[in-house]
């Protein structure tokens, strides 16, 4: 009979053992959640008209949001055409929805026209192009990188390396998602739905 009961006693110490463990395991990824989901990426930039835009501007709005240049060869104008057809695709709730695309070459990006360059793509589209601290600025706080790389075969003999996700941002303006380089229009718009 005390045998049984110092079984039972070694169940429950390991019971609870086991729990303690999990609260220390768990602890850390549900505080990493919650600061996932309170990230807030700001931006305060020029469009090409030379108004400065802010994250305040879109309140009310999801936001898609891709950092590139205008002299890219195929990633920006890969991810671009896919958000043009989301739009297209969206019909009437594309108005709860600015695609944003901020320069990350703004000096050159200003001077070929940051205006001409999205509107190729759909008239939705808002480019951004400020100097390079408000880019940088910009860049930290969605948590990409960008820099400049010698090119001797590209236009001005170089190119720009860049984060090539594309970035959901909530009418709130908490960061939702990134939507990796190559995810088809189809799935973007699938998820979209599900929010609006």
């Amino acid at each position: 009979m005390r045998l049984r009961h110092i079984q039972i006693g070694l169940w429950i110490m390991a019971g609870l053992a086991a729990l303690a463990y999990g609260a220390l395991i768990l602890r850390p990824q549900m505080n990493a959640q919650t600061q996932e989901a309170t990230f807030r990426p700001a931006f305060s930039l020029p469009d090409g008209a030379g108004q400065l835009r802010t994250t305040a501007d879109f309140a009310g709005k999801f936001q898609l949001v891709f950092f590139g240049f205008t002299n890219c060869p195929d990633v920006c104008l890969t991810t671009l055409s896919e958000v043009a057809q989301v739009m297209d695709d969206l019909g009437d709730a594309a108005e709860m929805v600015q695609p944003i695309f901020i320069s990350i070459d703004p000096e050159r990006d200003r001077k070929l026209g940051i205006d001409g360059f999205t509107q190729a793509f759909h008239p939705a589209i808002l480019g951004l192009a400020g100097d390079i601290g408000g880019t940088q600025a910009a860049a930290e706080s969605f948590r990409i990188f960008f820099e400049r790389e010698d090119a001797p075969n590209a236009a001005g003999g170089y190119t720009m390396s860049h984060s090539s996700a594309l970035y959901l941002i909530s009418p709130k303006g908490d960061w939702l998602r990134q939507y990796d380089y190559g995810t088809p229009a189809t799935e973007i718009l699938s998820d979209l739905n599900t929010r609006l």
